[in-house]
């Protein structure tokens, strides 16, 4: 059944795709310079905690980041895909925001609550096991997957608004005082690893200050306009559909952390903190672009999902044009990073992180070739979002990460460093391939948005049934 043509669809043209566009471009830019900051303030975190702690000390910190944010990347993050979605979609279509929210809000704090009573139930393990018996890391642990759930609902809410001002300052003052902590030990005013730790926790409750503003001005906007035309569709936004959605994006959030933070784990377990702290800062490498590469992952969803819901002429062709924009983007990307290692990676590594570890070309290299083709996978994953195919994607990324971390056990490559770097170059090759795929091919039917014509769409079926007998 044909669509509709949504009032003022026909303003919408070319002229206002080509706006489109642009803009997305300047916010684009905008963000990159932000993040950027953003990335830098965190490599600055590190490179100061490598110099002042011990390498053992040096090591539980990055195990602690890790378990840090593999766990608030898998349970937060798809609240903030889901907001930043449907948010974005909302809006283009002039529809109201609030049920999308209220679920959000319900699913993120029910999210929350799980991740407290099971790390109180889980003290002795984590404590114990994974902290090395260090009660402060385990309390910095708590409070920080606890604070970002705010954060998180934040991040998702101002995306899908295209309020990437407060969204930059957000994140900013995150690494800001995150950075501080450390900057704080570096210059004797605190000592040890339990104040470079802190930080950790500092950043996401203290950042929290810039929430009041965006609602506020929310609150604003709202007494200003005049309500929606119509508040019927709002209905079928359902928590069975949020919860459908948030649940499928945790896969990938899980999935995704898996990559980036599963080697070092791994290689603490076979090694020890130390050789954590060695391979952790080899992925850094991966992780780092990442971190700058935020501003891009963050506004293409509410921009494909604006071009994917427009009836626009020439709308499907600006979709497509801005993932091969942003894919182009990263090989040249790559390409300069695999020079800069070329020439100067080892040295570069021990100038950022001390001497304490050697590092050689050819890992360097091999993770540089994973991160470009793992920020593709990330960029074609959030098209395959934006046309509903969130299911679909979360089965790749689950079956590669399961491949990624079940590589790393099998002595098929003797030495456990090499291992993890080939590991992540081959696992995100394979993603990158099959979310392609289905970017290519994607479902007539969206899997993870409420059908926008279906209650008329069941009458017209009731109607032939009614004819057939």
């Amino acid at each position: 059944m044909a669509a509709e043509p949504k009032a003022g669809a026909a303003d919408r043209g070319g002229a206002g795709e080509s706006a489109t566009t642009a803009e997305y471009g300047r916010l684009a830019s905008f963000l990159a310079i932000g993040v950027g900051l953003t990335g830098l303030i965190t490599y600055a975190y590190f490179l100061i905690a490598s110099h002042v702690l011990s390498k053992p000390d040096y090591g539980q910190i990055t195990v602690l980041w890790s378990a840090v944010f593999i766990t608030i990347s898998t349970l937060y993050r798809p609240v903030e895909q889901l907001l930043s979605r449907h948010i974005s979609e909302r809006l283009v279509k002039r529809e109201p925001i609030g049920r999308p929210m209220r679920v959000a809000a319900t699913i993120q704090l029910g999210l929350a609550l799980f991740f407290a009573v099971l790390a109180l139930a889980l003290r002795g393990p984590i404590e114990d096991g994974l902290l090395e018996g260090n009660e402060a890391l385990y309390w910095v642990f708590f409070g920080a997957v606890l604070f970002y759930a705010a954060s998180y609902f934040a991040r998702g809410f101002l995306a899908g608004s295209r309020r990437f001002g407060l969204f930059t300052a957000l994140i900013l003052s995150e690494s800001v005082f995150r950075t501080s902590f450390a900057v704080l030990v570096a210059v004797s005013l605190l000592s040890g690893q339990s104040a470079v730790a802190t930080g950790i926790v500092a950043a996401p409750s203290l950042s929290l200050l810039v929430v009041p503003l965006a609602f506020a001005r929310r609150a604003q906007r709202a007494q200003a306009q005049p309500p929606p035309a119509s508040e019927g569709d709002e209905d079928e936004f359902s928590m069975r559909h949020g919860t459908g959605f948030a649940g499928a994006v945790l896969v990938i959030m899980f999935s995704e952390q898996a990559f980036l933070n599963a080697g070092p784990l791994v290689i603490r377990g076979l090694q020890g903190a130390a050789a954590a702290g060695f391979i952790f800062n080899v992925l850094m490498i991966a992780r780092a672009p990442l971190q700058l590469f935020q501003a891009v992952s963050t506004s293409i969803l509410p921009h494909l999902t604006n071009l994917h819901a427009s009836d626009a002429e020439g709308s499907e062709r600006e979709f497509h044009r801005s993932v091969r924009v942003v894919l182009f983007g990263i090989v040249a990307f790559t390409a300069l990073v695999a020079l800069v290692v070329i020439v100067a990676g080892p040295q570069l590594m021990q100038l950022a992180f001390s001497e304490k570890f050697t590092y050689y070309r050819a890992g360097l290299l091999l993770v540089t070739l994973g991160m470009g083709l793992y920020l593709s996978s990330v960029t074609v994953n959030q098209a395959c979002i934006a046309q509903g195919q969130v299911r679909r994607a979360a089965a790749r990324w689950i079956s590669c990460a399961a491949l990624f971390i079940a590589w790393n056990f099998l002595p098929l490559v003797g030495d456990e460093f090499r291992r993890v770097e080939i590991g992540f170059t081959l696992a995100a090759g394979v993603l990158l391939g099959l979310l392609y795929a289905i970017y290519r091919n994607p479902h007539e039917r969206a899997e993870d948005v409420p059908a926008a014509g279906s209650a008329e769409e069941l009458e017209l079926q009731l109607a032939a049934v009614d004819e057939n007998t």
